[in-house]
């Protein structure tokens, strides 16, 4: 008997705070990092007598996050009232459109574990409002075991995405890939800022196993997952685990399961069951969209940050991993353009952005968007650079300067003594000259045949270069020096 495979066939469903200034329905503020329970009214806390009203900038959120996922949409969509008992939901169930959402069906690409590319589907996105949150008092967070728990209703009916793919990923890599293609083509749309340091975006996985003898595990929903490497770690322990129990011949009981990030582990939280109530939300009516409101929130969209790193490398040369670094932050990106706008060579710019420009980033600490580097200043001290005027070392001192100091290119080249276009002609000659009068014994040695593997001639190189204060060039020395020796 041929030994059994197992193949993972995972959903994942992801949540995104939509960005607003107000809830979904209702004027609160969406600001969670306030004081506990003061960013609350009679609407988000579903008092009698209360009526919702849907806030117009979410729609629009949403349809750019539904663009962003080549999703379309539906010219009519529902909100419905999915009703279950929690805490940390103050009406007794949460409004949703879960059953008729804003969009049809999208997909995103990702590149499957041998490197081809392929297509997830996204069967939809729709929006809902958010729950509270609760607080325990014991030292691991959760309900169990703590002395007291409280509810914060900060983020009731704060406005989200709920972003449901068909089950077409295949391993854990793949899910990161989409989860990590997915924010960015969001965060391009406008639709989010999605930090996920802020909590803005939240992961579910629907696993299940499919072996080689034809038998199919049930689905087991893992909850809990803030980070990518969470998600990652988590859908591996939950395959390695399901793979276990078929192999041993068990059944793999449909459940949710809680992923314990510290410990490592997926643990049971509830059966899986339907919902109790699920109904047309009777104090809204139907989301009619028109196509001219469509064709104006689609002239919206930018260009996707996976398309626009294809064309990077394949019209501008840049390397493929630096694309994807550009990319990855779209004022980062602009910036780039910017140079390459105001004549800088791509590749040189995306190296130096990447490098020197993001170096200072880290050590102060901020974003491109609070850089006061201009890229049309950038582009003129990578183009001396290229152009011979400066080494790059020099040219990495004169960065240096300028940020230090807040001066133009020539006050810095001014003020560092550097001679652009570097030491040459008679000046590099009487330097050259200098050194070898200072070394006689190298001399020597080199001109007897002794330095056999060059590491004579390259210590006289290596002292010519100090003492233009690297402002020679290596090959116009190398040639000079070797010249001199013969």
């Amino acid at each position: 008997m041929s030994e059994l495979t197992f193949t993972p066939v995972i959903g994942i469903e992801i949540h995104i705070r939509l960005k607003s200034d107000s809830k979904l329905f209702c004027s609160c503020s969406t600001n969670t990092d306030a004081p506990a329970n003061t960013n609350i009214c009679p609407v988000c806390m579903g008092l009698p007598g209360t009526l919702p009203r849907l806030n117009h900038r979410v729609v629009e959120q949403g349809m750019l996050a539904g663009f962003a996922l080549n999703c379309g949409i539906r010219p009519k969509s529902l909100f419905f009232r999915k009703s279950y008992f929690y805490p940390d939901l103050p009406k007794g169930h949460q409004v949703s459109q879960c059953d008729l959402p804003i969009t049809t069906s999208g997909y995103i690409e990702v590149h499957d574990d041998n490197g081809n590319l392929k297509k997830i589907r996204v069967h939809h996105l729709h929006l809902e409002e958010d729950v509270g949150s609760l607080h325990h008092s014991a030292s691991d967070g959760r309900l169990e075991g703590a002395d007291t728990s409280y509810v914060d209703y900060n983020r009731s009916g704060t406005p989200l995405a709920e972003i449901v793919s068909e089950p077409d990923v295949a391993s854990a890599r793949e899910a990161v890939e989409y989860v990590t293609t997915l924010r960015r083509r969001v965060i391009y749309s406008g639709a989010s800022d999605v930090e996920l340091e802020k909590g803005m975006m939240r992961f579910d996985a629907n696993v299940s196993m499919k072996c080689s003898d034809g038998r199919w595990g049930k689905k087991v929903e893992v909850k809990n997952m803030n980070s990518f490497k969470a998600l990652e770690r988590a859908i591996e322990f939950e395959i390695k685990r399901q793979k276990k129990l078929m192999l041993a011949g068990e059944d793999v009981m449909q459940e949710t399961r809680h992923w314990n990030d510290a410990k490592g582990i997926t643990s049971p939280s509830r059966v899986k069951e339907s919902y109790r109530k699920f109904i047309v939300e009777p104090d809204l009516p139907p989301l009619y969209i028109s196509q001219e409101w469509i064709d104006r929130m689609r002239a919206k969209m930018p260009e996707m940050p996976d398309v626009r790193a294809d064309r990077y490398v394949n019209e501008m040369g840049v390397p493929r991993e630096v694309a994807d670094f550009l990319t990855d932050d779209k004022n980062l990106a602009d910036y780039f353009e910017a140079c390459v706008k105001a004549g800088a060579k791509p590749v040189r710019a995306a190296h130096w952005i990447r490098t020197e420009v993001l170096r200072v980033l880290n050590e102060k600490q901020l974003k491109i968007s609070d850089f006061h580097f201009k890229p049309e200043v950038l582009t003129d001290l990578v183009t001396r650079v290229d152009e011979g005027k400066l080494s790059t070392t020099q040219g990495k001192e004169v960065f240096d300067y300028m940020i230090a100091n807040s001066v133009s290119i020539d006050d810095a080249v001014k003020s560092l003594n550097i001679t652009e276009g570097g030491v040459a002609g008679n000046a590099l000659s009487e330097i050259i000259e200098a050194v070898l009068k200072a070394n006689p014994d190298v001399l020597e040695e080199i001109k007897s045949g002794k330095d056999k593997k060059g590491k004579k001639l390259k210590f006289l190189q290596g002292l010519v270069m100090k003492e233009s204060k690297g402002q020679a060039k290596p090959q116009e020395v190398a040639e000079a020096i070797a010249e001199a020796v013969k």
